[in-house]
Protein backbone atom coordinates (compact mmCIF):
# COMPACT_ATOMS: atom_id res chain seq x y z
CA UNK A 1 0.00 0.00 0.00
CA UNK A 2 1.52 3.28 -1.13
CA UNK A 3 -1.24 5.88 -0.83
CA UNK A 4 -3.28 6.38 2.36
CA UNK A 5 -5.54 9.11 1.02
CA UNK A 6 -9.22 8.17 1.44
CA UNK A 7 -8.21 4.90 3.09
CA UNK A 8 -9.93 3.84 6.32
CA UNK A 9 -7.48 3.35 9.19
CA UNK A 10 -8.36 1.85 12.59
CA UNK A 11 -6.07 2.76 15.49
CA UNK A 12 -6.43 1.23 18.93
CA UNK A 13 -5.02 2.98 21.99
CA UNK A 14 -5.43 6.33 20.24
CA UNK A 15 -5.80 8.50 23.35
CA UNK A 16 -2.09 9.20 23.80
CA UNK A 17 1.47 8.29 22.85
CA UNK A 18 2.03 6.34 19.66
CA UNK A 19 -1.71 5.94 19.08
CA UNK A 20 -2.20 9.69 19.02
CA UNK A 21 0.85 10.14 16.79
CA UNK A 22 -0.58 7.57 14.33
CA UNK A 23 -3.89 9.44 14.28
CA UNK A 24 -2.19 12.76 13.55
CA UNK A 25 0.04 11.29 10.84
CA UNK A 26 -2.73 9.42 9.00
CA UNK A 27 -5.03 12.47 9.25
CA UNK A 28 -2.38 14.51 7.44
CA UNK A 29 -2.22 11.80 4.77
CA UNK A 30 -5.95 12.14 4.11
CA UNK A 31 -7.08 8.91 5.77
CA UNK A 32 -10.48 8.32 7.34
CA UNK A 33 -9.96 7.39 10.98
CA UNK A 34 -11.65 5.07 13.45
CA UNK A 35 -10.12 5.56 16.89
CA UNK A 36 -10.67 3.70 20.14
CA UNK A 37 -9.32 3.71 23.67
CA UNK A 38 -10.33 3.07 27.26
CA UNK A 39 -9.49 6.70 28.13
CA UNK A 40 -12.47 8.83 27.06
CA UNK A 41 -10.89 12.20 27.88
CA UNK A 42 -7.64 11.40 26.11
CA UNK A 43 -9.47 10.07 23.04
CA UNK A 44 -11.48 13.25 22.68
CA UNK A 45 -8.29 15.28 23.09
CA UNK A 46 -6.80 13.34 20.18
CA UNK A 47 -9.92 14.03 18.15
CA UNK A 48 -9.63 17.75 18.83
CA UNK A 49 -6.00 17.73 17.66
CA UNK A 50 -6.84 16.16 14.28
CA UNK A 51 -10.20 17.80 13.66
CA UNK A 52 -8.84 20.43 11.27
CA UNK A 53 -6.97 17.87 9.15
CA UNK A 54 -9.60 15.15 8.79
CA UNK A 55 -11.58 14.99 5.56
CA UNK A 56 -14.48 13.46 7.46
CA UNK A 57 -15.41 13.13 11.12
CA UNK A 58 -13.59 10.23 12.75
CA UNK A 59 -15.40 7.34 14.39
CA UNK A 60 -14.67 7.31 18.12
CA UNK A 61 -15.34 4.51 20.57
CA UNK A 62 -14.53 4.09 24.28
CA UNK A 63 -14.43 0.49 25.49
CA UNK A 64 -12.28 -2.28 26.94
CA UNK A 65 -10.35 -3.89 24.11
CA UNK A 66 -9.96 -7.07 26.16
CA UNK A 67 -13.70 -7.76 25.81
CA UNK A 68 -14.33 -9.59 22.54
CA UNK A 69 -17.98 -8.55 22.28
CA UNK A 70 -17.12 -4.86 22.62
CA UNK A 71 -14.45 -5.16 19.93
CA UNK A 72 -16.97 -6.85 17.64
CA UNK A 73 -19.42 -3.99 18.26
CA UNK A 74 -16.72 -1.46 17.38
CA UNK A 75 -15.90 -3.32 14.16
CA UNK A 76 -19.57 -3.29 13.17
CA UNK A 77 -19.82 0.43 13.96
CA UNK A 78 -16.81 1.14 11.75
CA UNK A 79 -18.19 -0.97 8.91
CA UNK A 80 -21.59 0.74 9.12
CA UNK A 81 -20.26 4.29 9.28
CA UNK A 82 -17.09 4.04 7.18
CA UNK A 83 -17.18 0.84 5.18
CA UNK A 84 -14.33 -1.62 4.92
CA UNK A 85 -11.07 -1.08 6.76
CA UNK A 86 -7.82 -0.74 4.83
CA UNK A 87 -5.32 -0.47 7.71
CA UNK A 88 -5.56 -1.84 11.26
CA UNK A 89 -3.00 -0.62 13.80
CA UNK A 90 -3.20 -2.84 16.90
CA UNK A 91 -1.41 -0.39 19.16
CA UNK A 92 -3.26 -0.48 22.50
CA UNK A 93 -1.28 -1.69 25.49
CA UNK A 94 -0.70 -1.25 29.22
CA UNK A 95 2.27 -1.66 31.52
CA UNK A 96 2.64 -4.49 33.98
CA UNK A 97 3.24 -4.58 37.72
CA UNK A 98 6.90 -3.46 37.51
CA UNK A 99 7.68 -6.22 40.02
CA UNK A 100 9.39 -9.61 39.77
CA UNK A 101 7.34 -12.75 39.24
CA UNK A 102 7.15 -13.70 42.92
CA UNK A 103 5.97 -10.23 43.96
CA UNK A 104 3.39 -9.73 41.19
CA UNK A 105 -0.29 -10.44 41.69
CA UNK A 106 -1.96 -12.98 39.43
CA UNK A 107 -4.45 -10.27 38.47
CA UNK A 108 -1.62 -8.31 36.85
CA UNK A 109 -0.61 -11.23 34.64
CA UNK A 110 -4.22 -11.77 33.62
CA UNK A 111 -5.03 -8.12 32.93
CA UNK A 112 -1.84 -7.38 30.99
CA UNK A 113 -2.35 -10.48 28.86
CA UNK A 114 -6.02 -9.61 28.34
CA UNK A 115 -5.23 -6.12 27.00
CA UNK A 116 -1.86 -6.50 25.32
CA UNK A 117 -2.37 -9.92 23.75
CA UNK A 118 -6.08 -10.67 23.56
CA UNK A 119 -6.75 -7.08 22.51
CA UNK A 120 -4.62 -7.77 19.42
CA UNK A 121 -6.30 -11.13 18.86
CA UNK A 122 -9.79 -9.67 19.27
CA UNK A 123 -9.23 -6.79 16.84
CA UNK A 124 -7.47 -8.93 14.27
CA UNK A 125 -10.30 -11.48 14.30
CA UNK A 126 -12.93 -8.73 14.15
CA UNK A 127 -11.52 -6.94 11.09
CA UNK A 128 -9.74 -9.74 9.21
CA UNK A 129 -12.82 -11.46 7.69
CA UNK A 130 -13.71 -8.41 5.58
CA UNK A 131 -10.07 -8.04 4.52
CA UNK A 132 -10.11 -11.67 3.42
CA UNK A 133 -13.34 -11.15 1.52
CA UNK A 134 -11.86 -8.14 -0.29
CA UNK A 135 -8.38 -9.69 -0.58
CA UNK A 136 -6.93 -6.41 0.62
CA UNK A 137 -5.72 -4.87 3.86
CA UNK A 138 -2.85 -4.07 6.19
CA UNK A 139 -2.46 -5.27 9.79
CA UNK A 140 0.20 -3.84 12.10
CA UNK A 141 0.58 -5.61 15.46
CA UNK A 142 2.63 -3.86 18.11
CA UNK A 143 4.89 -6.09 20.19
CA UNK A 144 7.96 -4.58 21.89
CA UNK A 145 11.68 -5.15 22.29
CA UNK A 146 10.38 -6.82 25.44
CA UNK A 147 8.90 -9.31 23.00
CA UNK A 148 12.45 -10.12 21.91
CA UNK A 149 14.29 -10.17 25.25
CA UNK A 150 13.01 -11.00 28.73
CA UNK A 151 13.70 -8.30 31.32
CA UNK A 152 13.50 -8.17 35.13
CA UNK A 153 10.33 -6.78 36.75
CA UNK A 154 8.46 -7.11 33.45
CA UNK A 155 7.54 -10.79 33.22
CA UNK A 156 3.82 -9.99 32.82
CA UNK A 157 4.51 -7.41 30.11
CA UNK A 158 7.16 -9.54 28.36
CA UNK A 159 4.82 -12.53 28.36
CA UNK A 160 2.12 -10.53 26.59
CA UNK A 161 4.51 -9.07 24.01
CA UNK A 162 6.17 -12.41 23.26
CA UNK A 163 2.63 -13.71 22.73
CA UNK A 164 1.87 -10.91 20.25
CA UNK A 165 5.04 -11.81 18.40
CA UNK A 166 4.14 -15.51 18.16
CA UNK A 167 0.56 -14.77 17.12
CA UNK A 168 1.65 -12.33 14.43
CA UNK A 169 4.39 -14.52 12.99
CA UNK A 170 1.88 -17.38 12.76
CA UNK A 171 -0.62 -15.04 11.06
CA UNK A 172 2.07 -14.01 8.57
CA UNK A 173 2.54 -17.64 7.57
CA UNK A 174 -1.19 -18.24 7.29
CA UNK A 175 -1.61 -15.19 5.02
CA UNK A 176 1.65 -15.62 3.10
CA UNK A 177 -0.17 -16.53 -0.11
CA UNK A 178 -2.69 -13.68 0.21
CA UNK A 179 -2.27 -10.01 -0.72
CA UNK A 180 -2.95 -8.94 2.88
CA UNK A 181 0.08 -7.29 4.50
CA UNK A 182 0.93 -8.31 8.07
CA UNK A 183 3.55 -6.35 10.01
CA UNK A 184 5.16 -7.00 13.40
CA UNK A 185 6.47 -3.93 15.23
CA UNK A 186 9.03 -4.06 18.05
CA UNK A 187 9.28 -0.53 19.47
CA UNK A 188 12.25 0.33 21.64
CA UNK A 189 12.12 3.08 24.23
CA UNK A 190 9.39 5.38 22.90
CA UNK A 191 8.53 8.50 24.89
CA UNK A 192 4.95 7.68 25.89
CA UNK A 193 3.12 7.68 29.21
CA UNK A 194 2.76 3.89 29.41
CA UNK A 195 5.05 3.74 32.47
CA UNK A 196 2.82 5.46 35.00
CA UNK A 197 3.70 3.79 38.30
CA UNK A 198 6.11 5.58 40.68
CA UNK A 199 8.43 2.55 40.58
CA UNK A 200 8.61 2.85 36.77
CA UNK A 201 9.78 6.45 36.58
CA UNK A 202 13.53 5.75 36.65
CA UNK A 203 13.06 3.25 33.82
CA UNK A 204 10.88 5.69 31.89
CA UNK A 205 13.32 8.58 32.20
CA UNK A 206 16.30 6.47 31.16
CA UNK A 207 14.87 4.39 28.32
CA UNK A 208 11.70 6.03 26.93
CA UNK A 209 13.36 8.75 24.86
CA UNK A 210 12.44 8.30 21.18
CA UNK A 211 9.63 10.67 20.07
CA UNK A 212 6.49 8.75 19.03
CA UNK A 213 6.31 10.79 15.82
CA UNK A 214 9.62 9.25 14.72
CA UNK A 215 8.46 5.65 14.99
CA UNK A 216 5.15 6.49 13.29
CA UNK A 217 7.03 7.85 10.26
CA UNK A 218 9.09 4.66 10.21
CA UNK A 219 5.98 2.47 10.39
CA UNK A 220 4.25 4.29 7.55
CA UNK A 221 7.38 3.97 5.42
CA UNK A 222 7.58 0.26 6.35
CA UNK A 223 3.96 -0.31 5.27
CA UNK A 224 4.75 1.27 1.92
CA UNK A 225 7.80 -0.99 1.52
CA UNK A 226 5.98 -4.02 2.97
CA UNK A 227 8.70 -4.49 5.57
CA UNK A 228 7.29 -7.31 7.70
CA UNK A 229 9.40 -6.96 10.87
CA UNK A 230 9.88 -3.42 12.16
CA UNK A 231 12.41 -2.59 14.88
CA UNK A 232 12.75 1.03 15.92
CA UNK A 233 13.46 3.22 18.93
CA UNK A 234 15.96 3.60 21.74
CA UNK A 235 17.88 0.33 22.36
CA UNK A 236 15.71 -1.50 19.80
CA UNK A 237 18.37 -2.79 17.43
CA UNK A 238 20.68 -3.62 20.32
CA UNK A 239 18.00 -5.90 21.74
CA UNK A 240 17.10 -7.32 18.33
CA UNK A 241 20.65 -8.26 17.37
CA UNK A 242 21.38 -9.53 20.87
CA UNK A 243 18.33 -11.81 20.71
CA UNK A 244 19.47 -13.15 17.34
CA UNK A 245 23.17 -13.62 17.97
CA UNK A 246 23.89 -14.10 21.67
CA UNK A 247 23.49 -17.25 23.80
CA UNK A 248 20.53 -17.03 26.18
CA UNK A 249 22.79 -16.87 29.22
CA UNK A 250 24.56 -13.83 27.75
CA UNK A 251 21.23 -12.18 26.89
CA UNK A 252 20.03 -12.63 30.48
CA UNK A 253 23.24 -11.12 31.84
CA UNK A 254 22.97 -8.20 29.44
CA UNK A 255 19.33 -7.56 30.38
CA UNK A 256 20.14 -7.58 34.10
CA UNK A 257 23.08 -5.20 33.63
CA UNK A 258 20.97 -2.80 31.57
CA UNK A 259 17.97 -2.83 33.89
CA UNK A 260 19.18 -3.20 37.47
CA UNK A 261 19.89 0.52 37.83
CA UNK A 262 16.39 1.61 36.82
CA UNK A 263 14.08 -0.91 38.50
CA UNK A 264 12.87 -1.27 42.08
CA UNK A 265 15.19 -3.83 43.70
CA UNK A 266 13.43 -3.96 47.08
CA UNK A 267 11.87 -7.33 46.25
CA UNK A 268 15.33 -8.80 45.69
CA UNK A 269 16.70 -8.10 49.18
CA UNK A 270 15.89 -11.57 50.49
CA UNK A 271 17.91 -13.10 47.64
CA UNK A 272 20.99 -11.18 48.74
CA UNK A 273 20.39 -12.29 52.32
CA UNK A 274 20.06 -15.92 51.28
CA UNK A 275 23.17 -15.62 49.14
CA UNK A 276 25.16 -14.20 52.05
CA UNK A 277 23.93 -16.96 54.35
CA UNK A 278 24.85 -19.59 51.80
CA UNK A 279 28.31 -18.07 51.43
CA UNK A 280 28.80 -18.04 55.21
CA UNK A 281 27.74 -21.67 55.49
CA UNK A 282 30.15 -22.62 52.70
CA UNK A 283 33.06 -20.85 54.40
CA UNK A 284 32.24 -22.53 57.73
CA UNK A 285 32.12 -25.92 56.02
CA UNK A 286 35.48 -25.30 54.34
CA UNK A 287 37.05 -24.45 57.73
Amino acid sequence: MQDFNNKTVVITGAASGMGRAYAQAFARLGSHLALCDYDREGLHETESLIRGECQREPVLAVFDIAVEEEVAGFAEKVRTEMGDVDVLINNAGIEGSAKPVWASRSESFQRVMAVNYFGVVNCTRAFLPRMLARQSGVIVNVSSIFGLVGTPNHADYCGSKFAVRGFTEALMVELSESPIQVHLLHPGGIATNIARQPSSQAFSGHFLTTPPEDIVRYVIDSIRKNRTRMVYGNNAWKAAWGARLLPLKAICAMAWKEMKGVIDLSDYDFLKSNKNQTGAKREKFQE
